[in-house]
């Protein structure tokens, strides 16, 4: 009944595979990025990139003396300001937050992965690509707030599938609770926080078949049963937004300009304003399309420190972030084609984190706002490999994965601030002009 109940609503097969549930491998890739991720964590010993701005604003949230940083939303800074509180104000204590957070943020990835899949060879891949994709690594090692958004997110879309394949009110509650959080902590993700609610009223509209009068308020059909379009709405809707504006608690008590309840509402638009504010033209400032390409990043750090010559490149794995690209086009070649919701799905979400900066009127951005895409980039290239591999076609899968590991190894002295050779190092890593 309950696959039967499946195939109705998506109106494509419903895939239940005989795949055994990866969980032991899934700990085991994450215990193994942090461990990595936590080695010379507190190198280097002074403030990169935008951690000088993030950090005062957490300074400023302990002691809650007054505004600093108001263009976000508090999330990541009250995190940051809870470690550096009780950790200590130190390298360590800054980056603390976004080690942790992209911990779990990887951990909950592949568990949602495994529940939207049912297949250990994609949620492996998966779990192995987006660990070794450089980006994923990199914002887990520096105390901004990227991390704390992506984490929620990738904890929402986990609860989210368990409330698809298990049909619980619960999991769909707690996928709005981490939407809210995700954008309590950057914007960056707002164009994918309504596609839960979508994709459940789609759903429901199919299930109801003519019965649609009913669209609002029926119960006893999918995605999940016992749960009416109006209540989803407020697990959906509702409910992320009265989480996001409680992130903005400590800001009523601040001793100088506390905000008020009258005006909540208007500081979101004042934040949108300092948001197109930055106009200064920065030297690793780059486009949409260059993310893509993985031709344009950023030197978060480069500079003799700590004893060394060290730097913190942020970058795509050169072979990931272009295989990909191909698989994309097959997972939306398999969405319209074969209605294979899943890699459809995979693609749409691709092009709305990317669409955002595309169309985003910002005119300073970087390449870490290619973050979220990435992740769904390396979900396209798992769903197509892990397709492969489950057809017995596995050198492509093995191959990948083998060349990504070993592009992570061999970049990871520039990812993680490790001992260089010398100040000419950087040629070692910048294969192409612009990566300079």
């Amino acid at each position: 009944m309950g696959a039967r109940l499946m195939t109705l609503i998506s109106r494509s097969p419903a895939r239940f595979s005989q795949d055994r549930d990866p969980h032991v491998w899934i700990i085991a890739i994450t215990l193994g990025f942090l461990v990595l991720v936590l080695n010379r964590l507190a190198i280097p010993s002074k403030t990169m990139f935008d951690e000088i701005h993030y950090l005062p604003a957490a300074r400023r949230l302990i002691d809650l003396t007054k505004r600093l940083n108001p263009e976000h939303p508090l999330l990541a800074k009250e995190f940051l300001a809870l470690s550096m509180r009780f950790v200590g104000d130190t390298p360590f204590g800054w980056r603390l937050p976004s080690a942790l957070l992209g911990t779990i943020g990887l951990y909950a990835s592949m568990r949602a992965m495994w529940w939207a899949s049912l297949s250990r060879a994609a949620t492996l891949m998966f779990g192995l690509l987006l660990a070794t994709n450089f980006i994923w690594f990199v914002l887990s090692r520096i105390a901004m707030l990227d991390m704390t958004m992506a984490s929620m997110m990738a904890l929402g879309f986990w609860q989210g599938t368990l409330a698809w394949r298990r049909g619980k009110r619960l999991h769909l509650a707690l996928c709005g609770v981490f939407l809210g959080l995700s954008l309590g902590a950057k914007w960056n993700g707002a164009p994918l926080l309504v596609l839960p609610g979508l994709l459940f009223a789609w759903d429901r509209w199919f299930a109801l078949s003519g019965r649609r009068k009913a669209f609002l308020t029926a119960r006893n059909v999918g995605p999940i049963p016992g749960v009416s379009l109006l209540e989803a709405a407020v697990w959906l809707g509702l409910v992320p937004l009265v989480i996001y504006f409680a992130t903005f608690a400590p800001a009523f008590f601040y001793k100088v300009q506390p905000l008020t309840l009258s005006g909540l509402i208007p500081w979101q638009g004042y934040m949108l304003k300092l948001q197109d504010s930055v106009v200064k033209p920065h030297l690793y400032m780059s486009r949409w399309w260059q993310w893509v390409l993985n031709i344009r990043p950023i030197w978060f750090f480069y500079e003799k420190w700590d004893g060394a010559q060290r730097g913190v490149l942020m970058i795509g794995n050169p072979v990931t972030m272009l295989a990909g690209l191909p698989a994309l086009l097959l997972c939306a070649w398999a969405g319209v084609m074969r209605r294979d919701r899943l890699r459809g799905g995979v693609v749409v979400l691709y092009v709305m984190a990317l669409v955002f900066w595309a169309l985003n009127g910002k005119p300073v951005q970087f390449y870490y706002h290619y973050a979220l895409a990435s992740v769904f980039l390396m979900a396209a290239l798992a769903l197509v490999l892990a397709q492969w591999w489950e057809r017995r076609r596995r050198w492509p899968g093995a191959l990948v994965v083998v060349l990504s590991g070993m592009m992570f190894i061999g970049f990871y002295p520039i990812l993680s601030a490790g001992a260089l050779a010398g100040k000419s190092s950087f040629q070692v890593y910048t294969w192409l002009r612009s990566w300079r």
